[in-house]
């Protein structure tokens, strides 16, 4: 998917409304008050079903990059939300409903944007001494935890 694509993707899910039970599409997850989409997932393949290297993680971090870049030309500088303390709670037992949960068990942290009433946080995890990478982004109503 190209920059172009994620800015489609993402301005469709802030008009679109919110169904009332869960479901999956092709491009993520939407339930009541949320929709979410995985841009790039380290799952993804390359080629000729090769497996996603170096190269992989190399794409998904400029993606990243250039959404960010694109997102806060439109909506200004986005906060920067650590999961730390989420994710301690999380770890205690606590429950991190949707559609929080899922950032919250993946991400250090979310970049933040608060637009006509909807939190949009886009979310990037990189495997730890691997290639792989996942660029996520959600659009709510729902307040982060």
């Amino acid at each position: 998917m190209t920059t172009a694509h994620h800015l489609r993707l993402i301005d469709e899910m802030r008009t679109r409304e919110f169904p009332v039970a869960c479901m999956s599409s092709v491009s993520g997850v939407s339930g009541p008050g949320y929709h979410t989409a995985f841009l790039r997932t380290e799952h993804e393949r390359w080629g000729d079903d090769e497996p996603a290297g170096p190269e992989h993680r190399v794409q998904c971090l400029a993606e990243h990059d250039a959404l960010l870049t694109l997102l806060t030309a439109r909506w200004g500088e986005p906060q920067l939300m650590s999961l730390w303390s989420a994710q301690e709670r999380m770890m205690s037992g606590e429950v991190i409903s949707a559609p929080w949960e899922d950032p919250v068990a993946g991400c250090e942290f979310v970049r933040l944007w608060r637009v006509e009433g909807r939190w949009i946080a886009i979310g990037l995890v990189l495997e730890e001494g691997g290639p792989g990478c996942e660029l996520t982004v959600l659009v709510t109503v729902i307040d982060p935890p």
